[in-house]
């Protein structure tokens, strides 16, 4: 793994500097293999970026879209990762429909969704049963609590090492989320954190020794490239 951490002067710079690195990661990913797949974040820091890549001209009909998480709720629900990025992005460029991956949610049944997404990457990926696909980038935040995706502390989603997609859980509420074996064999994993708020986990997260169940975020450790990138409020404290 190469690590790189990047602390930014502010969180316009910060987006400025992650439209830069998801556009050069895309191109090299073209490049290399004629295609490029990227998984989303949800939550409020990447909705910029998701904004700005709307105004980038990229062969999209190239580029595929995931989603990293998903909250359990219907595609049109306010708290929508999905929704989000359909609106910011997605629904102003011209992307293929059959480009864009979400996790299902119409189940009634998390668990179920978790299976049927997980059939899909299989086979889009062309993998056998039980084995991981290589991501070119995923897109991370990182809570407050330094949960990331849906990967929360002390659950039991963290556990889970033998499923590409499992149902993580967000005091009782059901979400669709990667799972951590699924996000480390990524070729390209960013992280973008923004605000104050952020640094007693990001302490953390960086420490020496501390626990990976309490601190999820200190086990994305990808077996490519890692990149943090912090605006200055998050990250003025790291010591790294």
């Amino acid at each position: 793994m190469h690590k790189f951490i990047e602390v930014l002067p502010d969180k316009t710079s910060l987006i400025s500097r992650a439209l830069s690195l998801t556009v050069e990661k895309i191109k090299s990913a073209i490049e290399r293999r004629g295609q490029c797949t990227l998984a989303l974040s949800g939550g409020s820091t990447p909705k910029p970026l998701y904004e700005a890549l709307a105004e980038q001209s990229l062969p999209w009909e190239k580029i595929h879209i995931f989603w990293g998480d998903e909250r359990y709720v219907a595609v049109d629900h306010p708290d929508s990762n999905q929704l989000m990025a359909r609106q910011a992005w997605l629904d102003k460029i011209s992307i293929p429909a059959a480009n864009i991956h979400p996790m299902p949610t119409g189940a009634q049944n998390p668990a179920q969704d978790a299976q049927t997404h997980e059939m899909e990457l299989t086979q889009f990926f062309k993998v056998k049963p039980g084995d991981f696909p290589a991501f070119d980038v995923i897109l991370l935040g990182m809570g407050d609590d330094a949960h990331t995706a849906s990967l929360f502390p002390q659950t039991d989603a963290l556990k889970v090492n033998d499923r590409l997609i499992t149902v993580g859980n967000k005091d009782g509420q059901p979400r669709l989320t990667f799972t951590l074996p699924l996000i480390n064999q990524a070729h390209c994993v960013i992280f973008l954190v923004a605000g104050e708020s952020k640094r007693p986990a990001l302490a953390q997260v960086f420490a020496e020794v501390a626990s990976e169940t309490i601190y999820p975020s200190r086990s994305i450790q990808p077996q490519g490239e890692l990149f943090w990138l912090f605006d200055q409020a998050a990250g003025a404290e790291l010591k790294v």
